[in-house]
């Protein structure tokens, strides 16, 4: 379970206080995905960033008493100047997984050749992306956070290679998708909540969410 509780979260900007969050609550319960639907500029990335512990909140608690993936497309946990199999290895380690494992995984997945064994900083922006969603998919978590949908890279055989393996990972997991796109969330989501001028309100339907989203647009 991955719960909310009275959180509220602001920035200045310098000019005035842009609230992300206020006094929201709401809880992810294991094997009930969800998305939340909200206009770009709002906060989505922020949202998304305190649920896996990335961000922390002004206010109110966050309680996970699972385990959160870091969000899809996020690289903060890789050092460009290692390569790629050493910030594998060396992720798998924090994760209590097996390097061995994980970096046989990522080598098949990701199909970068001896580029797997260089610096992570000689690699191109799709090579990143590759890596980064092969080293999100050798781990094992309970909830796959998801910030507005699953990135696609250049090469058409690894986007169906590392889809197959998402969705066939999330029929045992937990999935939390933010968007814009009401589109994005019907892959993965019965139920949804609407974030808009920080306030989250929460639907049991997606389609409930989507006529209000739409309705208040």
């Amino acid at each position: 379970m991955l719960e909310f509780d009275n959180v509220s979260k602001s920035f200045w900007t310098g000019r005035q206080r842009k609230v992300i969050l206020d006094q929201a609550s709401f809880r992810v319960e294991l094997g009930n995905s969800m998305g939340i639907l909200a206009p770009n500029g709002t906060g989505k990335t922020t949202l998304i960033n305190m649920m896996c512990g990335l961000e922390k909140p002004d206010e109110g608690r966050i309680r996970a008493d699972c385990r959160v993936s870091f969000p899809l497309g996020f690289m903060g946990g890789v050092v460009a100047r290692l390569s790629g199999n050493e910030n594998v290895r060396y992720i798998a380690r924090i994760y209590g997984l097996d390097p061995d494992y994980a970096e046989a995984f990522c080598r098949w997945l990701c199909e970068i050749g001896e580029y797997f064994d260089q610096p992570v900083g000689t690699y191109s922006q799709g090579m990143r992306a590759r890596l980064n969603f092969a080293l999100l998919l050798s781990l094992e978590f309970d909830i796959y956070l998801i910030d507005e949908g699953m990135p696609l890279t250049t090469d058409a055989n690894f986007n169906r290679k590392a889809g197959g393996v998402l969705f066939d990972r999330l029929k045992t997991s937990t999935v939390v998708v933010v968007s814009h796109q009401a589109s994005t969330l019907e892959k993965f989501c019965r139920s949804a909540g609407v974030l808009r001028d920080g306030r989250l309100y929460m639907f049991e339907t997606l389609d409930e969410a989507k006529q209000y989203y739409d309705y208040t647009a």
